[in-house]
């Protein structure tokens, strides 16, 4: 028997599962900051100074929280929230007891990811669909959304590339996937094997999604 078919025999249904736990943690993951960033980082467009729905309130509080948040280390976030994280979920550990340290890490990124791509809009096209008479929840989602499409691909792409190496991260605290299988074979059990498997694995999960996230964005600029 070669040296392959050991490999494959011995790590691949180990590796299958750590790459469906993986594909888990940033699926459900991403849902749910999409859920929450898109729409606080519109709210943080909206409310700045000068535009239709200007609140310097709102604006200083939510763009202090998204500073707050980004400045944190992901792993450090992670520990720092283990209380909130089993009030919300029950566990700290496992696919499940990551995602609310996942989602509270991403959110805020996509929502200045989204503040970018919506600050790419002219205000000309905004103003003259305001001088229409238009109201803001249409310009929202007629102009503002539809104009920044491209933008918003490229960035949810960024984000979701960004969620992959934090679930990496997680992986060191028991969270399951490619990091904890990197970790615990690859590094603890010295497994070379093991380790460059997982950065193989790594890489083509995110040079795909990003060239698909790349072309996606290109053939909407398109249309």
């Amino acid at each position: 028997m070669s040296r392959f078919e050991q490999f494959t025999n011995q790590w691949l249904p180990i590796i299958g599962e750590s790459v469906i736990e993986t594909f888990q943690m940033v699926g459900i993951s991403l849902f749910f900051s999409i859920i929450i960033g898109i729409p606080l980082g519109i709210l943080i467009v909206l409310t700045r100074p000068g535009q239709a729905l200007q609140n310097v309130v709102i604006y200083q509080v939510s763009n202090l929280l998204i500073n707050i948040i980004r400045s944190i280390p992901f792993i450090i976030l992670l520990f720092f929230i283990l209380p909130f994280t089993k009030f919300i979920v029950g566990t700290t550990i496992g696919v499940k007891g990551v995602i609310v340290p996942l989602v509270i890490y991403t959110a805020p990124y996509i929502a200045r990811l989204m503040e970018s791509a919506l600050l790419e809009v002219q205000n000309g096209v905004i103003e003259a669909y305001t001088a229409m008479g238009i109201k803001t929840p249409s310009i929202i989602w007629h102009v503002l959304l539809r104009e920044a499409r491209p933008s918003i691909i490229l960035g949810l792409t960024i984000s979701t590339v960004g969620l992959i190496g934090a679930t990496a991260m997680a992986g060191m605290v028991g969270a399951g996937g490619l990091g904890d299988l990197a970790y615990r074979f690859g590094h603890l059990r010295y497994e070379e094997d093991i380790m460059y498997a997982t950065v193989l694995i790594l890489i083509i999960l995110v040079q795909g999604i990003q060239s698909i996230g790349n072309r996606l964005a290109a053939r909407i600029k398109k249309d």
